[in-house]
């Protein structure tokens, strides 16, 4: 009932910007939040920011200022918006999204590198 697609990824100087996109292609009832999380090899999954369908969105220390998260307009859609990003932001960026007594579903990850 739940398939994420993430597009948006690549390799950016540092300073630069990156938008990352989420989408479920199936329709899908009970969704409470979405949002991202990230990974490095090695380490574990951290969160980057999640948006509850019905409270603010919350992000990382390490981001607050420079990602933002929101819904894209279409149901069940979000994007992370990054800024300034910087060498530790790199990993592989993981989206997903939450269904009331469903549990979570995860998309298959897109890679974010920094790097000059």
């Amino acid at each position: 009932q739940v398939q994420l697609v993430e597009s948006g990824g690549g390799v950016v100087q540092p300073g630069g910007s990156l938008r990352l996109s989420c989408r479920n292609s199936r329709t899908t009832s009970g969704v409470s939040e979405m949002g991202w999380y990230r990974q490095v090899a090695g380490k574990y999954r951290e969160l980057v920011a999640i948006l509850p369908w019905d409270r603010e969105p919350e992000y990382q220390n390490s981001v607050k200022g420079r990602f933002h998260v929101a819904r894209d307009g279409a149901e069940d859609s979000i994007y992370l918006q990054m800024t300034n990003l910087q060498p530790a932001d790199t990993g592989t960026y993981y989206c997903y999204l939450d269904r009331l007594l469903a549990g979570r579903t995860w998309g298959q990850g897109t890679q974010v590198t920094v790097s000059s």
